[in-house]
């Protein structure tokens, strides 16, 4: 599932394969809430805000204009969602 997700996003979005897990990280381009809400919106792919799975600190939040991308789906539906994502990212 990663290498499929990875290759599609390749040069779309900041991201790598996690050492462990099943989840990818990306950096977005605008707000990790704006990215996740137009993205559900416009292509019905559901992702996590990353500010939402961490704590501020310091007034940084380290998930803050990221995403969490759970590949949880068959390797088709997650090549399918990564194929929305860089439709999406040609739209912002």
């Amino acid at each position: 599932k990663f290498s499929a997700v990875l290759a599609e996003l390749e040069g779309q979005l900041p991201v790598a394969a996690p050492d462990a897990g099943f989840y990818l990280w990306p950096e977005t381009p605008v707000s990790d809430i704006e990215f996740a809400r137009t993205l559900y919106t416009e292509e019905h792919v559901i992702v996590l805000p990353g500010r939402f799975l961490a704590r501020e600190s310091g007034g940084i939040n380290p998930g803050e204009n990221r995403v969490r991308m759970a590949l949880v789906a068959t390797v088709e539906h997650c090549l399918e969602a990564a194929q929305r994502i860089v439709h999406h990212l040609g739209r912002l």
